[in-house]
């Protein structure tokens, strides 16, 4: 199925510091990513200052801009009482960075200035 992978992990956040999460980056067999993001300890978008409606995944590429991968939200819709969220997208574009910010909209082309979790460059 998936070739080769890599993780990067997400840094500190300055927004909710008890936060931890990893991005694993994978190459199936039709030469798309695949994207597992795991997220630890992420209160819930309502509690941040200001508060927002969602979390709202990003990709920076390195050739093909910013892209908005999807909403994070844990299995159940909400946020779980461990504050768990996990996600998964194929994508054919290479990612270079992946970050997490908090938004009112899901359907959004350019991120806010909320961002809560930023993994370093590739």
């Amino acid at each position: 199925m998936a070739s080769c992978s890599n993780k990067l992990t997400f840094n500190t956040s300055t927004v909710v510091p008890a936060a931890q999460g990893s991005v694993k980056i994978s190459k199936d067999d039709n030469g798309n990513r695949e994207l597992d993001l795991s997220i630890l300890h992420l209160t819930e978008p309502s509690r941040l200052t200001p508060s927002k409606k969602y979390y709202v995944i990003w990709m920076e590429t390195e050739n093909n801009g910013i892209k908005n991968l999807g909403q994070l939200k844990s299995e159940t819709g909400f946020f779980t009482s461990t504050l768990k969220a996990y996600f998964h997208t194929v994508t054919p574009f290479e990612p270079k960075r992946v970050f997490i910010t908090a938004e009112n909209d899901i359907n959004i082309t350019i991120p806010g200035s909320q961002t809560v979790m930023i993994t370093n460059s590739k």
